[in-house]
């Protein structure tokens, strides 16, 4: 089932802006892929500095989804969605770079929404969310998005 930009913000009810074309079916990718300020890894390629509690809590993602992140100032959240019983949160974990927000795992298609962005898709699988830092001079930051 193809689904576009316009389903998904129906069906979830996050709105997302009026300069997205909401016909665009939303592409799925199972590797690495980054919407702003956030990157969300495939938790095979950043299993060596991330480390997963094995008594992690996970929390099953409500159909409404779960905000991730909200932008910089209050702005624009990235939300994750999902179909119920279809994906798991945590943000039991560590990270040596001191980047991750949670991981999530799941066993079918998964989105992130944002209402300036637009949405992406994970493949079923297991995921690391992390800020993205970039260079300024010898300094690095946090993108604000």
């Amino acid at each position: 089932m193809t689904v576009t930009l316009g389903s998904l913000s129906e069906q979830t009810g996050l709105a997302v802006l009026d300069h997205l074309e909401r016909s665009v079916s939303i592409p799925v990718v199972d590797g690495l892929q980054a919407q702003g300020d956030l990157i969300v890894i495939p938790y095979s390629v950043i299993a060596s500095s991330v480390r997963l509690w094995p008594t992690a809590v996970w929390t099953s993602v409500p159909s409404e989804g779960v905000e991730l992140l909200r932008g910089a100032a209050g702005g624009n959240p990235h939300t994750l969605v999902a179909e119920p019983g279809t994906c798991r949160w945590t943000t039991t974990m560590t990270d040596a770079d001191g980047l991750a927000i949670g991981a999530f795992d799941a066993s079918a298609v998964v989105y992130l929404l944002h209402p300036e962005h637009g949405a992406t898709g994970c493949a079923p699988g297991t995921y690391v969310v992390r800020r993205q830092r970039e260079r300024e001079g010898q300094r690095a930051r946090l993108v604000a998005d």
